[in-house]
């Protein structure tokens, strides 16, 4: 059982409550934020493209129950999508980027206790691998197998001490350039329909783009396709019918 010397990284925790504390860490340095951050070009796609669906649906009822000329609201609305685009795609960019920097703090922070706090590392390698079933004499041996590489030993820190993979982040411009294409192909789609017909073109196509959008994202992140269908469709439904009922009673006014 290893001992705390004077000064050690652990402070007053023992090696088990460092583990547990570093394994928080790295899932809050590298995880991504909910309605903030997204996982991957797809999923930012399909969201982004969800989210501009419920946009132009809901500005389309607006304008048809305003007398929304068409010739305007085609322009109106092709600058909404273009913003959008725009919005989109930067911040899905910047987010992307701070995620990075946080993992490259995580990095710097590991490679600095691999090389001044060996014996503490040394330690949690061992309370690891002793979870994972090795004991002696196999567990000495491949401990100081890893302890012989220090970029061996960074991966393994990494992977095993703070659950970081570090395969599983895509670039950031990739995560912005397919949020980009999201909003772009269902705009078409959207603007298309707002020209065949002013109010249930958008309407229909929209609840299309959240119905393949849904579909796409729940397959990717391996959950039931049909409840994530229904609960997004629902949520659209709801929306318009408000977004219909209120603009009816400013009419009204």
């Amino acid at each position: 059982m290893f001992t705390m010397k004077s000064g050690s990284h652990f402070g007053t925790k023992s090696v088990l409550e460092h583990l547990k504390a570093a394994r928080a860490k790295g899932k809050k340095a590298t995880e991504a934020h909910h309605a903030l951050e997204t996982p991957g070009h797809l999923i930012g796609g399909a969201d982004a493209a969800r989210e501009i669906a419920l946009i132009i649906m809901v500005v389309s009822i607006l304008f048809h129950e305003l007398s929304i000329p068409l010739t305007k609201g085609m322009i109106l609305l092709s600058m909404i999508m273009f913003a959008f685009i725009l919005w989109r795609s930067g911040r899905g960019a910047l987010l992307g980027w701070n995620r990075l920097e946080r993992l490259n703090k995580l990095i710097g922070d590991e490679k600095y206790e691999i090389q001044h706090n060996r014996e503490e590392e040394k330690a949690e390698l061992t309370e690891m691998y002793k979870a994972k079933g090795f004991s002696d004499p196999l567990l000495s041996k491949v401990i100081d197998v890893l302890m012989a590489d220090d970029n061996k030993l960074l991966g393994v820190m990494l992977e095993e001490e703070l659950g970081v993979s570090l395969e599983s982040y895509e670039h950031p411009l990739k995560q912005a350039f397919g949020t980009g294409i999201g909003v772009l192909l269902a705009s078409c789609a959207l603007l298309s329909s707002y020209a065949i017909n002013p109010f249930w073109g958008p309407v229909i196509a929209s609840y299309g783009v959240i119905f393949l959008a849904s579909g796409v994202m729940a397959r990717i992140e391996k959950i039931r396709m049909m409840n994530a269908i229904v609960w997004n469709l629902s949520l659209a439904f709801m929306t318009s019918m408000a977004t219909y009922f209120l603009a009816k009673v400013i009419q009204t006014l």
